[in-house]
């Protein structure tokens, strides 16, 4: 199934149907499991239904059924690009001593000729 092809309302009723599917699952009713989420029965109701509800309520749902690792492919993580990657492996490595003219002359005194 390609998701970007669904409507709104295609994706809000597969969202519902999830839903019920893992409440009936852990062989729960709508009003247990509402107690649990601290929601209403009719707000879980509308849910089940692919109804519009607060995305908090979405979250306190997916808490109870143990499923909020769906939300992990909204986290965002930082990516170094490549060239960053080598510039930040460059600064770490180690650099060759050279010796000043200082210590040159120090150890070549001027000829005398």
């Amino acid at each position: 199934m390609n998701v970007a092809q669904l409507s709104d309302m295609a994706i809000l009723q597969m969202i519902g149907d999830f839903i019920k599917k893992k409440r009936m699952a852990l062989n729960k009713t709508q009003d247990q499991l509402a107690v649990e989420a601290c929601i209403s029965r009719s707000t879980l109701s509308l849910l089940e239904r692919g109804e519009k509800v607060n995305l908090i309520t979405l979250i306190q749902v997916l808490r109870v059924l143990n499923e909020l690792q769906l939300l992990e492919a909204f986290e965002v993580r930082q990516q170094i690009r490549p060239l960053d990657y080598i510039k930040l492996q460059k600064k770490y490595e180690r650099q060759r001593v050279r010796n000043s003219d200082s210590d040159i002359a120090a150890d070549n005194p001027p000829s005398e000729w």
